[in-house]
């Protein structure tokens, strides 16, 4: 049963994810919360179409030893996709928060000085959540090596 509610769990945040699809001008491509959403929906397929790295699947057999490993390995498996999937869910949320903050605090108008301090403090946000939801790897955890690290020109740590 503990599979299924993993599976469960897994497809219920892809979905979700799904669901944070923001277009912004052409003059906000570029902004940090639209290049995370970008991101998050680039991991989020990549992390759908990874292959099974547990080895091939058997059909079953007497062997109960076996099918015991098997399991655990699906399990395995399916635990690091599910957590790959809430860190990217996580950063998808901060994003469109942010991309809200943004909005009541342009309220339609462009970017000027008056209004400069709130946009940088937002952006500031952004960045500290999306150091946060960082903090913790699936290695950690003995989950995954999948990579977590922050990609753009917004992030000071970039490889």
């Amino acid at each position: 049963m503990r599979v299924v509610e993993i599976v469960n769990d897994f497809r219920t945040l892809q979905h979700q994810i799904s669901q944070y699809q923001i277009t912004p001008t052409p003059a906000q491509y570029y902004e940090i919360g639209y290049e995370v959403l970008r991101q998050c929906s680039a991991e989020a397929q990549a992390v759908l179409s990874a292959h099974y790295a547990g080895g091939s699947l058997q059909v079953p057999s007497s062997n109960g030893e076996k099918e015991k490993q098997q399991l655990q390995r699906v399990m395995l498996d399916a635990s690091a996709r599910r957590f790959q999937a809430q860190k990217i869910y996580l950063r998808a949320v901060a994003a469109v928060r942010w991309a809200n903050a943004r909005n009541a605090i342009l309220q339609g108008q462009m970017a000027h000085s008056g209004n400069a301090a709130a946009l940088q403090q937002a952006d500031n946000n952004l960045r500290a959540h999306y150091g946060s939801t960082l903090c913790q790897r699936p290695e950690d955890e003995g989950l995954s090596s999948w990579p977590l690290a922050p990609r753009g020109p917004h992030f000071a740590n970039d490889a």
